[in-house]
């Protein structure tokens, strides 16, 4: 990423941020604990860096911390680290239970009702094809998971795909023909 063009969206960012802070974020794998208002700290760090907004930096933390990956890393005994990859504090049992439950609902929608589903096949929900010019920002949409529409809405919208959140507060990115309205 050596030229200054703006990124686009939260994965993109996400991966810039690997890239700027290596002891912090990670692309792969189980993803560090992370300070306690450490998006005080990004936004101080990156004023003057012309690829990232504010708000886009907002949206991809929350991506980032709201993801399965992140939430799985959040255990007993971890500390939190800042930007450089420093210990500063331990997590709070608090903090490790709410970590939990967010993981066990968010898991709980993806994979829930194919459990609790009669023996018997369902028909699959009739779905409209979407025009992605008239998709936008804070839309509440549907998205196929499986073969149920989940209630969500619209964080970003780009060429390929939308990025939605989930009334579980997860984020995901989904093609547009994952999308009912």
């Amino acid at each position: 990423m050596e030229n200054s063009e703006k990124l686009k969206n939260s994965k993109e960012v996400i991966a810039y941020l690997a890239e700027c802070f290596p002891q912090c974020f990670i692309s792969e794998g189980e993803a560090k604990p992370l300070k306690i208002g450490i998006f005080q700290d990004l936004a101080e760090r990156m004023t003057d860096d012309p690829k990232v907004s504010k708000t886009l930096l907002r949206t991809a933390l929350r991506q980032y911390t709201s993801s399965w990956r992140y939430l799985h890393g959040l255990k007993a005994g971890m500390s939190r680290v800042d930007l450089d990859g420093n210990a500063c504090g331990e997590l709070t049992q608090e903090h490790i239970d709410h970590a939990r439950q967010a993981l066990k609902e968010s898991k709980e929608k993806v994979f829930g009702p194919r459990k609790e589903k009669p023996a018997g096949k369902k028909p699959r929900p009739r779905v409209k094809k979407v025009d992605p010019a008239k998709l936008a920002v804070e839309q509440n949409v549907k998205v196929l998971l499986g073969k149920s529409p989940v209630p969500a809405t619209i964080k970003e919208v780009t060429r390929d795909d939308v990025q939605v959140e989930l009334k579980t507060g997860m984020s995901v990115r989904v093609k547009f023909e994952h999308i009912v309205l």
